[in-house]
This record gives structure tokens, C-alpha cells and sequence, in this order.
């Protein structure tokens, strides 16, 4: 199967909006190897993936916010730090549309805050409950906004849908194209599922048995395996309505899930600010709420016969693109 080939035939089957420059880089990074045992690290930016805000949700909108119109209002919901949030809005706003936003508590780092300042000054209206017990009035609130403002387009919380799942199988098969044989290992957050879903899917498909370390970093209930597992299924039955056919993928690609949430999500922990350090020493920057927490796992859970671990770099800062 030709990688490059199965991702011209996605796209052009499911048709999503064009937001995000692709493939985007994957760069060796030495100084990680010793965190990571020795082994040979390289990281997919993701955080370059667009120049209005980058990261990895931009895969899920470019199949979410597809059809979407200027003047259209997109209501989404995360937590009151979301990239997810963060995303929407920019590239919502980019697009001649609104975004009115609905946000629950989480907890507080500097990354998450100014994360949250970015939102408020990209979404049309944003409401934050103060607790969880107010997170009803704050989603009515942005519901009856947005149907204000114009025709409502729904985006479920982080954009964990089988579409938007589908995103993060092309990114895969971006990367078939871009290293010399398959990684033994990827390292990715884990929050509402979506890009650790597309990522085992599209290792799947490619009959690489890597496996995907997905590092959870929100609520047990949110992030976890079935759920993953259950997205990725959904969206193997949404390409192959398309008339494509993909290779079975048992007994190939395998999927760890591993805690690094801490005390909760968006709380910082000492091991995820440690490792935001390994990162600035290899020439990037992550934060506490995703990446900081799943860089620090590449010093943990290794494998017989691991050699080369592609750390999936999903952050990008709120000032850039």
C-alpha cells in the first residue's frame, strides 16, 4: 500500500477544509535520547500545522468545520485552558464564522492561562462555569448565543468524532513517508481521544506494529482505551463507506494507555515540568495541561526492542500560528 496514495483517496472522498500546511515536519531530536534510555527520538510538529493557530486539533476541523459558512456560529465546549477551545475559535474566525464557546473548570498552570486569555479574545462569546454544577447554564447560555448569531454548527468537546479521527490517520501516513521504517514506539497525550485514535488506526492500516503510548491527561472517564479504541473502529467504518478498503489490523499496532493526569487535568505535576525542560533543551516548547505530562513518559515503560520513539508534539503557544 502507498501511503501517500491512501491519503490522496481520503481526502478526496471525504472532502474536508483545507486549514492546515501538510505533512508537517518530523525532526530527529538527540538531546531527548537519554530521557528516553538511550533510544532514537524524533518529534512530529504538529505545532506547525497552520499558520492562523497550530496543533493537533487542527486535523479534526479541517473534517469538522468543512461546508461551514461565513456567518455560521460553531459552539464547542472544553475546559477554560483548551487548545481544543483555542482552535476552534481561531480558525472559526478565520473562516468568516463565529465561535461561542462553553468552558468548565480545570486546573491552573501558566500555559492553561494564557491559553484561556487567548480564547476569550478569539470566540464571539465564551462562558465559564465557575464549578461543575454550573457547566448546564454556561452550555444553555452558548447555545441560545450561538443560535443569535446564526446557524448553529456543533462540535462535540475536543473534536472526538469518527471525522475528526480521520485527520490523525492521514498524519500517520504522513509519517510512513517521512521516517525510513516504522517507530517502535509513539508517545501522544490522551485527552478526549481523538488524535490517539487516529494515530493506532493509521498504524493499523499500515500494518506497523508500533506501539502507541497514550498518556492520559484529563479524567479517567474522558480519557481511556475503550474509548480510543471505539473511535478508531468508527472511523475505519467512516473511511470504508467511502468505498476504500483498509487492511485488517489485528495483530499489528497496540495501544498502552498510561496515567500522567497527576492531581488532575490541567494541574501541573513535577515529572511533566522536568520534562517541559528536556523540551526547550531539544529546541521546542510544550506546556503542563498535554505535553509536558506525555514527554515525561519516554523515560518510562520501555519495551524489548524499542529503538526509535516519534513523540507527537500536539501544543502549540496561544500567540502562535
Amino acid at each position: 500500500m502507498d501511503p501517500a496514495d491512501l491519503g490522496r483517496k481520503i481526502r478526496a472522498a471525504l472532502e474536508p477544509r483545507s486549514l492546515g500546511r501538510w505533512p508537517t515536519p518530523v525532526e530527529p531530536a538527540p538531546a531527548l535520547a537519554r530521557h528516553a534510555g538511550g533510544r532514537e527520538v524524533w518529534i512530529k510538529r504538529e505545532d506547525r500545522s497552520s499558520a492562523v493557530y497550530g496543533g493537533n486539533k487542527v486535523r479534526n476541523l479541517e473534517f469538522l468545520l468543512s461546508g461551514l459558512s461565513a456567518g455560521d456560529a460553531v459552539l464547542t465546549v472544553g475546559g477554560w485552558g483548551s487548545t481544543h477551545c483555542l482552535a476552534a475559535a481561531r480558525h472559526a474566525r478565520a473562516l468568516g464564522a463565529h465561535a461561542v464557546i462553553a468552558q468548565f473548570p480545570q486546573g491552573s498552570s501558566e500555559c492553561a492561562v494564557a491559553t484561556a486569555a487567548a480564547t476569550l479574545r478569539a470566540a464571539s462569546a465564551c462562558f465559564r462555569a465557575r464549578s461543575w454544577a454550573g457547566f448546564p447554564v454556561a452550555w444553555i447560555s452558548a447555545w441560545t448565543a450561538a443560535g443569535r448569531l446564526g446557524p448553529r454548527r456543533s462540535i462535540p468537546g475536543g473534536g472526538a468524532t469518527a471525522a475528526g479521527v480521520v485527520g490523525h490517520v492521514l498524519a500517520v501516513l504522513e509519517l510512513a513517508v517521512q521516517l525510513p521504517t516504522a517507530p517502535d514506539r509513539i508517545v501522544t497525550p490522551l485527552g478526549s481521544g481523538g488524535t490517539a485514535a487516529g494515530i493506532l488506526l493509521g498504524c493499523g492500516v499500515l500494518g506497523w506494529r508500533t506501539r502507541v503510548v497514550a498518556v492520559r491527561v484529563a479524567p479517567r472517564l474522558v480519557a481511556r482505551g475503550t474509548r480510543v479504541n471505539r473511535l478508531a473502529r468508527a472511523a475505519r467504518v467512516l473511511i470504508e463507506s467511502q468505498g476504500i478498503a483498509l487492511p485488517e489490523s489485528a495483530r499489528s499496532a497496540t495501544l498502552a494507555v498510561v496515567d500522567g493526569v497527576g492531581r488532575g487535568y490541567g494541574w501541573p505535576t513535577p515529572e511533566g515540568e522536568r520534562a517541559r525542560g528536556w523540551a526547550r533543551e531539544a529546541g521546542f516548547e510544550t506546556d503542563s495541561t498535554y505535553g509536558g505530562k506525555a514527554l515525561a513518559m519516554l523515560a518510562q515503560g520501555s519495551g524489548a526492542g524499542e529503538g526509535r520513539t516519534v513523540f507527537w508534539h500536539t501544543y502549540a503557544a496561544p500567540e502562535a500560528g
